[in-house]
């Protein structure tokens, strides 16, 4: 098995921190449907701004807030305003490559999605793999 890119939510705005929540990370619900992370779903999070790396479990805000708030232990790897990168995975057998199509958004300041895009990775005849950024929503 190998763990791959499943989702990813590029460039988004912490709107907030709550040192004293029991944890996770709290985040619009339009924003994570969209890209495909469900609520409870471990990501990984990378700050942009400081270098610093953790994981945490998604929970769901207000529907509509744009909300990227880091809560618990988490709140002490960000400061309001940094740039944040959060990262779902899954596990796949090496063959299943081509089988998923990783759905990417990218982020205005205000955390309005400006781009949607998706992963591609295609086989040629010889057997080598290609890898392209596509803009747009993945075929069905």
């Amino acid at each position: 098995m190998r763990k791959v890119v499943a989702a990813k939510l590029h460039g988004i705005t912490v709107t907030g921190s709550d040192l004293n929540y029991h944890g996770s990370i709290t985040l619009d619900p339009d924003h994570c449907e969209d890209a495909g992370i469900l609520p409870l779903e471990f990501v990984e999070i990378w700050n942009r701004a400081s270098g610093a790396r953790i994981s945490t479990y998604v929970i769901y805000g207000e529907r509509g807030s744009r909300c990227c708030v880091l809560n618990g232990a988490a709140a002490r790897t960000c400061q309001l305003g940094d740039d944040m990168i959060i990262c779902s995975s899954t596990y796949i057998e090496e063959h299943q490559i081509t089988n998923i199509k990783p759905r990417v958004l990218t982020f205005d300041r205000d955390n309005s999605v400006r781009d949607r895009m998706f992963y591609d990775v295609r086989t040629r005849d010889d057997g080598t793999v290609t890898f392209e950024v596509r803009e747009g929503s993945p075929p069905p």
